[in-house]
């Protein structure tokens, strides 16, 4: 069954070398991506004002899967939470169902349940698979290390996840890392929140959470921290130089999407995979991988 890549709000706008990786690394890996035009908003800023309105948002992208009869993969860790939250509430509510399909109809629209989503990690180490990306591997990222950062919705809610990693002791990442050939770092804080959650209405607060985390990794000795989701991306690179000045702090901690260090491992090339966008590189490590 194809995928319909689902990139929310945030990658289009932010992180277009998230987005070229990711549509890079599945065409070599085969997987059979798909854009659906319609793909509106996930509905997860809204869940904290209305949370059934959030739900026929989500639903509605959903409904849209299922008619082109597709499952769905997301890019966003938010975007991939809300979407599997709402699948999981309306299998288990038959009432809220009903009135959020109810609600579907009036644009000609209906969800029955059925569509698979997946966090683009979890496609690749689910449907992918470890052992088949370790025999795709041409280019081994053997030694270097890197740091992983799990977010707060890669995991969570458990329940609408199928519990396939823990949110207390997660691996994914670390083993997606490993099957690369590269170290992955175990470091305390591993599952510390970015603080993006919080910047549009503490800035302060965000990037003290941020500013933790950076400063640890200047001390782990690590080639960059591996993310997921766009907006921890949005703190821990986009944020970094501000936190620097304003903690009087020397941080260079270079960032990169999962997706470009798979590419790199797969022989892709650095242009392909959208490095020019990175804004905190380690250059040593990219003269050593061109070519």
């Amino acid at each position: 069954m194809p995928w319909a890549l689902y990139l929310g709000c945030t990658v289009p706008v932010r992180n277009l070398n998230y987005e070229a990786s990711v549509r890079r690394t599945a065409e070599k890996l085969g997987l059979d991506l798909v854009d659906l035009a319609d793909f509106g908003c996930c509905g997860f800023p809204m869940k904290s004002l209305n949370a059934e309105e959030a739900l026929v948002i989500a639903a509605r992208n959903l409904a849209l899967a299922q008619a082109a009869g597709c499952d769905v993969t997301a890019a966003c860790s938010a975007c991939a939470a809300s979407l599997a939250e709402a699948d999981h509430q309306l299998a288990h509510d038959p009432a809220l169902a009903k009135r959020v399909n109810e609600r579907l109809a009036e644009i000609g629209l209906k969800y029955t349940g059925g569509v698979r989503i997946r966090h683009f990690a979890r496609l690749l180490y689910e449907e992918v698979g470890l052992e088949r990306l370790r025999a795709a591997v041409v280019r081994p990222l053997t030694g270097y290390r890197f740091a992983p950062h799990y977010g707060c919705h890669y995991l969570k809610p458990s329940e609408a996840m199928d519990h396939f990693d823990s949110p207390d002791n997660p691996r994914t990442l670390a083993e997606l890392i490993e099957a690369l050939g590269a170290e992955a770092a175990a470091y305390p804080g591993l599952t510390d929140c970015c603080g993006g959650g919080v910047l549009g209405v503490e800035e302060g607060l965000a990037q003290v959470m941020a500013y933790g985390k950076l400063k640890r990794l200047t001390t782990l000795n690590v080639n960059g921290l591996v993310v997921i989701c766009p907006f921890c991306n949005v703190m821990f690179e986009g944020q970094q130089k501000t936190i620097a000045k304003k903690f009087g702090e020397d941080l260079k901690v270079p960032l990169f999407f999962y997706p470009q260090l798979l590419g790199l491992a797969l022989g892709i090339g650095q242009k392909e995979l959208g490095f020019k966008l990175n804004r905190i590189k380690d250059k040593d490590m990219m003269k050593a991988l061109e070519g």
